[in-house]
C-alpha cells in the first residue's frame, strides 16, 4: 500500500509538470505572438524599418501564419523548459532566467546575421535588438511562472 501511495503522488507530480508544460506553452506562445506584434509591428516597426535590409522581407508584408505560430509556440516551449529545468518558482525566478536566456538566444543569433547577412544596417540595430529581446524573454520567464501559479 505504501508503494502504491508514492507511485500515485509521482503520477501527480509527473501531471502537474506536464500541465505546468502545456500551458507554458500555449499560452506562452500566444502572448509571445501579441507581445512581438506590440513590440515589433507597432512600437518598433518604423526603426526596423529604417535601420534593416527591407530586401529580406516577403513582398508586401505577406506573413506565413502557419510559421509565426509553430515558432512562437516553440519560443515559448523551449523557455519553458529552460525555466523548469532551472527550478523557477517565483516570478523574480522567471524573470532573471528569461532574461538570461533572452540576451544569450538575441545576441548569438544576431551576432550570426551580423556576421553572414547584410540584415543590420549597423551595429547599433543589432544592440537594440538584443535589448528589446531580452527585456521580451524576461517579462515571458514572468509570465510562465506566473502563470504555473503555486505548488501544492
Amino acid at each position: 500500500m505504501i508503494r502504491f501511495c508514492k507511485l500515485e503522488a509521482c503520477n501527480l507530480n509527473l501531471t502537474n509538470m506536464n500541465m505546468k508544460i502545456l500551458r507554458g506553452t500555449i499560452f506562452g506562445g500566444i502572448a509571445f505572438f501579441l507581445l512581438g506584434w506590440l513590440i515589433y509591428g507597432l512600437l518598433l516597426m518604423d526603426f526596423n524599418t529604417a535601420n534593416t535590409n527591407q530586401c529580406l522581407n516577403n513582398p508586401n508584408g505577406e506573413m506565413v501564419w502557419w510559421a509565426i505560430i509553430v515558432s512562437n509556440l516553440l519560443s515559448a516551449f523551449l523557455l519553458t523548459l529552460v525555466l523548469k529545468w532551472s527550478g523557477a518558482k517565483v516570478i523574480l525566478d522567471g524573470l532573471k532566467t528569461g532574461a538570461i536566456f533572452g540576451f544569450l538566444v538575441a545576441l548569438s543569433m544576431d551576432l550570426g546575421y551580423w556576421s553572414m547577412t547584410s540584415m543590420f544596417n549597423n551595429f547599433w540595430v543589432l544592440l537594440v535588438d538584443v535589448l528589446v529581446t531580452t527585456v521580451m524573454w524576461a517579462l515571458m520567464g514572468l509570465f510562465i511562472v506566473q502563470l504555473w501559479g503555486k505548488d501544492k
